[in-house]
């Protein structure tokens, strides 16, 4: 999808036909003539920085303007999430947003620095994903089942690390569906996470899949199996968790956020340059990493995707038995 000058002016006439203000929608037609930032709310390293990067590096070739990736982790991305959702509702500033951020740490606190659904419009979803099982490999554990197994005849001597709602949802579905128990550890960042379970004081995780293979490939952790409802084309070798514990399933999601009062041509315009950049084949193996899927849903079936998962994520957590913070 090509942006035109033709196609711009369509979508400002489209606007002012639908009652915006025609300062907003002339202010469109500028849009952008300044650097964009993209918060992440996760570590530098992880798979949602990196899939900001990628995507960045060519929406700066489409707008024709400078992409600055703003990594803000920590408190399960409130942080990231909480710094692009009180920033200038220009276009200026968008969040890369996942699962955890916008739809399950509604469920996971008590309270929250910001408000998942009044706070962001939806923009585009970019990628999916799963998470994998992953254990120190000097466990003498080489399956699913023998995981299951042990973590029954050796209560209190497992310990999964975590740093996102998918990380610790995937461990605590694991914990109930499988009837065990493996403690948390909770974590900052999801690269020290799996650090310590590369060098050992902890001896589990379910990182997102782009760094359980990078970590596997070195032969620093074992990878059990992925969270997905079925195995992966990306890593077919894992098994699927739900052929050892049926009806198991959890995928992620990244995707593009703006604050919510972001003007609408504002927003139709990213949203072109991001469906743009995605049709891209080698910005879309950067983004993934050739171990996630490309993804688009435009605004408004991701709007109505983030409120079913919204509803899924809150079920699944309380499901799980996990208590808000």
């Amino acid at each position: 999808m090509k942006i035109n000058r033709r196609s711009t002016l369509a979508g400002a006439i489209a606007a002012s036909a639908a009652g915006l203000p025609l300062s907003k929608v002339a202010f469109a037609q500028d849009f952008p003539n300044k650097p964009i930032k993209i918060v992440v709310p996760f570590a530098a390293g992880s798979a949602t920085d990196i899939a900001a990067r990628a995507l960045g590096a060519k929406l700066q070739d489409i707008l024709k303007q400078p992409f600055v990736i703003d990594d803000k982790p920590g408190a399960s991305g409130q942080l990231g999430a909480s710094a692009a959702a009180t920033a200038p509702a220009d276009g200026y500033t968008l969040l890369m947003g996942t699962n955890t951020t916008n739809a399950a740490n509604g469920a996971l606190f008590k309270k929250l620095s910001y408000d998942p659904e009044k706070d962001f419009a939806p923009i585009a979803r970019c990628i999916t994903g799963v998470n994998a099982l992953v254990v120190n490999p000097a466990l003498p554990i080489k399956t699913i089942s023998e995981l299951i197994a042990y973590a029954r005849q050796n209560p209190g001597k497992l310990n999964y690390a975590e740093a996102s709602a998918s990380q610790r949802l995937s461990a605590e579905m694991f914990n109930s569906m499988a009837a065990i128990k493996i403690e948390r550890v909770p974590y900052k960042a999801s690269p020290q996470a799996l650090g310590d379970v590369v060098s050992g004081p902890v001896q589990v995780m379910f990182p997102d899949l782009p760094q359980a293979l990078t970590q596997m490939d070195a032969g620093r952790v074992r990878g059990l199996g992925t969270t997905g409802p079925k195995r992966t084309s990306v890593a077919p070798g894992l098994p699927a968790i739900a052929e050892f514990v049926p009806g198991y399933s959890l995928v992620y999601w990244l995707a593009v956020f703006a604050p919510a009062a972001t003007p609408k041509p504002i927003q139709l315009k990213l949203y072109e340059a991001i469906a743009e950049a995605l049709k891209d084949p080698a910005t879309g193996k950067a983004m993934t990493q050739g171990r996630m899927e490309v993804s688009p849903l435009g605004p408004d079936d991701f709007a109505a995707y983030v409120k079913a998962e919204t509803k899924w994520w809150t079920a699944a957590i309380k499901a799980a038995g996990i208590e808000p913070e």
